[in-house]
């Protein structure tokens, strides 16, 4: 019971979905239980996979086959997860791409982070993310369905085990003061960590009834080069992370686990 509050509560604190009532009265709230549910962020993944995999199913069954009707059953299951998160994790890309791009040193870079307009390194790394987020998933959307839905359930899931490797491997460097996602940003623990890869395995089985051994083997290897990629670059450049450079992970890995999928088909 413990473990479904924790999972509530991050379903709350990642997503639109209401926990209200009753419901979040039994669920309750503390900075050391939103320091727990971070365990949860890959189960989180779960639900906004699915939601896109319904769109995106329900919106192929009723456009037209073909590259346009793919490319309009992508551009819907896009649209539905930027929805559920509240754009979350696209505004810590775009503020970790201000932060790293306009600035040269790591106080400059934690500074502008903090700004929460957008410049033009932000809205450059967005537009090239969500058009290339599109383009995959309307390419892996022509083979049907189901390999549709797979990819997008998979990749959510795996995609948001990515921050929790950041978590565990550097440290917190941002303004704890001024930084609404201190109470889930410091250092997840071990058992925490253990949680959230038991949520992900069920992405590998899906990877693999879906693409077979290929498909997961290019799938985890490009997930695997993101992490890390991201892990040098947040290492060198700010010596830790931030909220905004876990969100960016995230983007990014669920980047490399889409084209993993669209390299993997015949």
């Amino acid at each position: 019971m413990t473990a479904l509050r924790h999972f509530l509560l991050a379903l709350q604190f990642f997503t639109r979905i209401p926990v209200t009532g009753r419901l979040a009265a039994w669920v309750g709230y503390s900075p050391a239980m939103l320091h727990a549910s971070s365990a949860h962020f890959p189960g989180v993944g779960w639900v906004v996979g699915g939601v896109a995999a319904l769109v995106m199913a329900g919106a192929l069954a009723w456009l037209p086959a073909g590259p346009l009707g793919a490319l309009v059953a992508a551009v819907l299951a896009t649209i539905a997860t930027v929805w559920i998160t509240g754009a979350f994790h696209e505004d810590g890309l775009a503020d970790t791409a201000d932060g790293l791009g306009g600035g040269l040193t790591r106080e400059r870079a934690l500074e502008i982070m903090k700004d929460s307009r957008i410049g033009s390194y932000g809205t450059v790394a967005l537009l090239l993310a969500l058009v290339l987020k599109v383009a995959l998933l309307a390419l892996i959307a022509q083979r049907g369905a189901w390999p549709a839905a797979a990819a997008l359930l998979a990749a959510h899931a795996l995609s948001r085990l990515a921050p929790l490797v950041v978590m565990r491997s550097l440290p917190y460097v941002s303004d704890a003061a001024h930084a609404k996602a201190k109470p889930i940003a410091e250092a997840v623990t071990g058992r925490g960590f253990g949680i959230g890869c038991l949520w992900s395995i069920p992405a590998l089985a899906l990877i693999w009834q879906a693409q077979g051994a290929l498909g997961l083997i290019a799938s985890l290897l490009l997930w695997a080069a993101a992490l890390a990629f991201m892990l040098r670059l947040l290492r060198r450049r700010l010596q830790g992370f931030t909220g905004d450079t876990l969100g960016a992970t995230q983007q990014v890995c669920e980047l490399a686990l889409y084209l993993g999928f669209a390299l993997a088909w015949p």
